[in-house]
């Protein structure tokens, strides 16, 4: 779009912005705004203003040109955190899956417990979702020991006590191998 100096007076494409030049470095060029910040924009994203301004179409036809062209968006990074969180929590408190476990014997409420937990397994297993939390609270440790033994009848799976600081004692998190 020409040369700028500094001193020049610029507005920026696309954008509210204008200012007085105070640096122009190669195609990189500093803009202080009209509220005193200094910003930088490539010399492609101003244009002058005030004072004679001259634009052949070519300089029209170029700048459409590149406003055209889509921007490639970036990947969103995972961080390691996020990496090793859970994709899938499974809570295996009796209240979350029945409406009232009135009447209910303690073996009724765990056999209820284990086979939603084998259902959610499996379920991981053919979604190829690689880690799922069980969470079977604290108690007297029958649920967590009748998961352990459900888990071991697994050939492609491990497990482990869950993140502590999230869960405390009262879960089990649970990799499974992912077959090619």
């Amino acid at each position: 779009m020409g040369k700028f100096s500094i001193g020049d007076r610029a507005e920026v494409l696309d954008e509210a912005i204008s200012g007085i030049i105070q640096k122009v470095d190669g195609n990189l060029v500093t803009l202080i705004t009209d509220d005193g910040f200094p910003m930088h924009f490539a010399s492609s994203d101003l244009v002058k203003i005030g004072g004679d301004i001259s634009v052949s179409n070519h300089e029209v036809a170029k700048i459409k040109k590149e406003k055209e062209i889509p921007k490639r968006r970036k990947a969103p990074i995972i961080k390691p955190k996020e990496r090793s969180a859970p994709k899938m929590e499974v809570d295996l408190h009796i209240h979350q899956l029945v409406k009232s476990s009135k009447g209910m014997s303690n073996y009724d409420m765990l056999n209820i417990q284990l086979d939603t937990a084998k259902r959610q397994l499996d379920f991981a297993i053919n979604k190829r979702i690689q880690k799922v939390v069980f969470i079977h609270g604290v108690g007297e440790g029958v649920l967590k020991e009748e998961l352990h033994y459900l888990f071991n009848r697994y050939d492609n799976v491990k497990f482990y006590d869950a993140d502590y600081q999230k869960y405390g004692l009262g879960a089990t998190e649970v990799y499974i191998y992912q077959n090619t």
